[in-house]
């Protein structure tokens, strides 16, 4: 392979040299013949009368000679340059058998010794970075997250100075980079091919553009997954992308049709009829109206309340038609893990891909297509970092509307709940064969972890993105007192975070100074 590139392009370069010279000389006959290094032998008639007509056509059939001359000797020469180039081929030819450091010498040896070097770290930085597959990693600490773009904002983890979860991009490179990759991922998706009809392909341009996610690993490079509307509703375009510190590579250009894929939303729940019925006013909006492709399991734990949201089902069900739910009835006490566990074992219908839900969560049919997007049975799970809603009181005052349910994402309206594991999309299977949770691993948020670090130890890649579409409403919450002492000071740790942002809490905790320098000042 290696023999007929090299032969290839030493090919090339010899008819670019024959072309250039056949240039060269056809300009310099031409230059020579306007400045008449070859004068025409005019009669001496013309001088002082006008010239007959055999003496035009004898001047004619002079110039018709000359050039005639000139172009037997420009054939001559290219056939001697080919001539030449057929002979230097036939000597490298030759080299080929010799030993590869007496064959590559000089310059041209340099420069393939150079691309080859390139291509091996350019391969060698791929194959160490998680693109195909998964890396088995010991913690959740280890993975490297995803953060998600679109044209004009980042939804970012690592805040920084700005302490912002979501911005335009305030560093010019960072502007330039994800910019640089929209275009290029436009450019190919607008490339034409030879299989397309002019008149019926679709011309992709950034309003086209649904949401990007990147990561960049320290010591790999850049990881970019770019999607795209495509032709359908329910048809959309993948573009993969890795930039190894070096130039942009292209990975992946694929169709994806998520229109035959049904979403089974997983729902543990006990008592709190109440937040089902908000539940199912999102579920309904969302699923029943918009989507349409959603199956409904509800895993119920104890008796109390279970009438409510039974006829809460059978009401949804009256009211547009929606048959697809099930109701899982257990005489225990809840367990999330347990629940989903339960819920995810129910299904009897071959694979299919889960959404393990909670009660205080609401989502848009955007996230629904990003669940299915994200997550491929066998090859990749999909844990979205949540934002989570501060503590209304705090952000709207104890007087204001009431809060929205749609996302609003800044930084004293709510978090990135980073260390939070309990929503996820995942297919049957892969849940099956990596083991479900652990009956014998119970409690706080404990099972929800237990599961990931399976993931995160199985060769599946754990796609870890912030997702805007999917929010995390704020309820209060108890610490139990039953709960050892690490898992207790995490409880109220995690309770703090929840409740306000920094400054928010830094006005609460000095509001007395605060007043203070009010009533001085007058204000």
């Amino acid at each position: 392979m290696l023999q007929r590139w090299f032969l290839a392009t030493v090919t090339r370069r010899g008819l670019l040299l024959v072309i250039t010279c056949c240039g060269l000389v056809l300009l310099h006959l031409i230059s020579c013949s306007l400045n008449a290094p070859y004068p025409v032998r005019r009669p001496s008639s013309w001088a002082n009368s006008p010239a007959s007509e055999p003496e035009y056509q004898a001047s004619l059939q002079e110039l018709e000679e000359r050039y005639q001359h000139y172009v037997s000797s420009l054939t001559k020469q290219i056939s001697q340059l080919k001539e030449a180039l057929a002979l230097r081929s036939t000597q490298l030819r030759e080299s080929l058998g010799h030993p590869a450091g007496e064959f590559l010498q000089g310059m041209e040896g340099n420069t393939l010794r150079g691309q080859i070097h390139l291509e091996e770290f350019l391969q060698s930085q791929l194959n160490r970075a998680e693109v195909h597959a998964g890396t088995k990693v010991p913690s959740e600490y280890a993975l490297l997250p995803f953060e998600s773009f679109t044209l004009h904002k980042v939804y970012q983890l690592e805040m920084g100075l700005s302490r912002f979860p979501v911005e335009r991009p305030l560093r010019k490179d960072r502007r330039e980079e994800l910019i640089g990759t929209l275009e290029k991922a436009l450019h190919m998706l607008n490339a034409p091919r030879d299989s397309d009809d002019p008149h019926l392909r679709k011309v992709y341009s950034p309003s086209d553009f649904i949401e990007g996610l990147y990561r960049t690993e320290r010591d790999h490079g850049t990881l970019y997954e770019l999607t795209f509307k495509g032709d359908g509703p329910e048809d959309f375009r993948r573009l993969v992308f890795f930039r190894p510190f070096a130039p942009l590579m292209r990975l992946g250009n694929e169709q994806v049709d998520a229109s035959g894929v049904l979403v089974n939303v997983i729902v543990p729940l006990a008592k709190m009829a109440d937040k089902f019925k908000r539940f199912m006013v999102n579920f309904r909006d969302v699923c029943i109206r918009q989507d349409g492709k959603i199956h409904l399991t509800v895993v119920y734990f104890g008796k109390e309340q279970l009438e409510e949201v039974r006829k809460i089902l059978e009401m949804t069900a009256r009211e547009t038609g929606f048959k697809n739910s099930t109701l899982i009835q257990l005489n225990e006490d809840f367990s999330r893990g347990r629940g989903l566990d339960v819920g995810a074992r129910a299904w009897k219908n071959g694979n299919v891909l889960m959404f393990f839900c909670d009660i205080d969560v609401v989502f848009t049919a955007e996230f629904l297509n990003s669940c299915r997007l994200n997550a491929e049975p066998g090859k990749k799970v999909f844990y979205p970092v949540v934002f989570s809603q501060y503590n209304p009181v705090y952000v709207y005052g104890h007087h204001a509307a009431a809060p929205p349910t749609e996302p609003v994402i800044k930084k004293d309206t709510g978090f990135w709940r980073d260390l939070g594991f309990g929503m996820t999309c995942q297919y049957r299977s892969d849940f099956i064969n990596i083991g479900g949770f652990d009956a014998s691993v119970r409690g706080w948020e404990v099972e929800d972890l237990h599961l990931y670090r399976k993931y995160l130890h199985s060769e599946l890649r754990v796609v870890r993105a912030t997702t805007r579409s999917l929010l995390h409403l704020w309820h209060s919450s108890a610490c139990s007192d039953h709960l050892p002492e690490r898992t207790y000071r995490l409880c109220q740790q995690r309770r703090a975070t929840s409740e306000a942002s920094h400054s928010q809490l830094g006005r609460l905790f000095f509001h007395k100074q605060i007043e203070e320098h009010q009533r001085l000042h007058g204000s």
